[in-house]
């Protein structure tokens, strides 16, 4: 393990999370070894963490957290890190959705990152030109922690459409597309979520040039997160904002019902694992 001062905290938040949890961990004279044995991680994760060479997942936090007896102070600086592994551009919309208590997304190609199975989000993002391994994992790792606020005592309401072709689509091995569809179906039991489908028979071509979401908060402004190749767009400018709501209405009365939505999902299931 690299000496403290080859662990530079003011790098990143990673940084100072590594080095804070290295040294909540010697102020309580516990090896790596002693806190694996205390939480649910082996000393590689612990090793790594510690280095900064993995960003800590929030399970990861407070598990640390409570069996160092740091009294909250690494899942104070969790958040930091979190938003540091997503793309500059992507942060602002982190913020909102973590507040929304209402979210209306249209996604025409690939099923939405807070609905995506761990295995679907790896093979997508193992498709990026030049990605490290490493670099895939934390991703992955900061795309399921973003979907912590759907299991929240009270999550937000939940309005998802998706275009039939993403059913179609095969996006690593079929396997994982028959997870994810299965995934997609228990999510649209859930009582704050509502899963719709938009059929191919329907011939609509309104919002196929991108994907969008939009959040709704108490005292705030709506908000739009406008899919785009790179540099994705977040707005709360009120005609930019109706504008999309406009179009999303549009969509949705052109896709099937809840019920219906959910029989061609398990429906497609089928076709992937024969």
């Amino acid at each position: 393990m690299p000496k403290e001062i080859d662990l530079n905290p003011s790098e990143s938040p990673t940084a100072l999370f590594g080095f804070e949890l290295r040294r909540h961990r010697k102020e309580r004279g516990w090896s790596q070894l002693r806190l694996a044995r205390a939480v649910p991680y082996s000393v590689g994760t612990i090793s790594m963490i510690e280095t900064a060479k993995r960003s800590p997942s929030e399970e990861f936090a407070r598990h640390c957290d409570e069996a160092l007896e740091a009294e909250g102070a690494l899942m104070r600086l969790w958040p930091m890190v979190s938003r540091s592994t997503a793309p500059p551009w992507f942060r602002p919309w982190l913020d909102v959705e973590a507040t929304a208590e209402a979210l209306r997304t249209w996604e025409p190609l690939i099923v939405p990152g807070l609905l995506q199975t761990e295995n679907y989000a790896r093979a997508m993002l193992n498709g990026e030109p030049g990605v490290t391994p490493d670099e895939v994992e934390e991703h992955v790792t900061a795309r399921m922690e973003r979907q912590s606020i759907l299991k929240r005592p009270k999550p937000p309401m939940l309005w998802v459409v998706l275009d039939e072709g993403i059913l179609h689509r095969p996006i690593g091995s079929p396997n994982v597309m028959a997870e994810q569809l299965a995934h997609l179906v228990e999510l649209g039991r859930a009582p704050r979520i509502t899963m719709q489908v938009l059929p191919l028979k329907a011939l609509s071509t309104t919002g196929l040039l991108g994907g969008f979401m939009i959040a709704q908060a108490s005292g705030t402004p709506d908000t739009a997160y406008i899919e785009a190749a790179s540099n994705a767009q977040v707005t709360d400018w009120t005609e930019a904002v109706r504008t999309l709501a406009f179009r999303y209405e549009g969509i949705r009365s052109e896709a099937l019902s809840q019920r219906e939505s959910l029989e061609l999902i398990k429906e497609k299931i089928q076709q992937w694992t024969s």
